[in-house]
């Protein structure tokens, strides 16, 4: 067997459970896809003798496929995970609420005073006392209409 790598059948598993205790001591959720690949990698190789050019090409390939696979899942379960999805882009959680404006919006441009955080808002122009109704987001401002 032509193998220039000094790696045995084990090596793969070997990879696999060092990927795998990276996954447990790193943030996020990326070693555990490329230790899915060595383990794939590994049995092909203990089945078949691969030679390590094609152990490495089916790892990288392996690994690609995993790795673009996966992010559609995590994003879904990471939205799902938290009973606070706004807590770290607290204007979201303004969306529907009616205010009272303590200035008016001139120009579609105005500042609401929101507890106590004031935020920039667009919308139509009002007079100072009007109550608006925050409709969304706009970077970080919020968007208001007439209440």
């Amino acid at each position: 067997m032509d193998q220039l790598l000094p790696f045995g059948d084990w090596f793969w598993w070997i990879a696999a459970g060092v990927l795998l205790i990276l996954e447990l001591t790193a943030p996020g959720v990326f070693f555990m896809f490329l230790a899915a690949a060595a383990v794939i990698v590994g049995v092909l190789d203990t089945a078949l003798s691969l030679g390590w050019q094609i152990e490495l090409t089916l790892f990288a390939g392996f690994s690609l496929i995993f790795v673009l696979a996966g992010r559609p899942f995590l994003k879904r379960r990471h939205m799902l995970d938290s009973d606070r999805p706004n807590l770290n882009r607290r204007m979201y959680d303004h969306v529907g609420k009616n205010f009272v404006l303590a200035e008016p919006v001139v120009d579609g441009k105005g500042r609401l005073r929101i507890e106590d955080t004031i935020w920039e808002l667009r919308g139509p122009d009002l007079p100072q006392g009007a109550r608006v109704k925050v409709t969304g987001v706009e970077g970080m401002r919020l968007k208001v209409e007439a209440a």
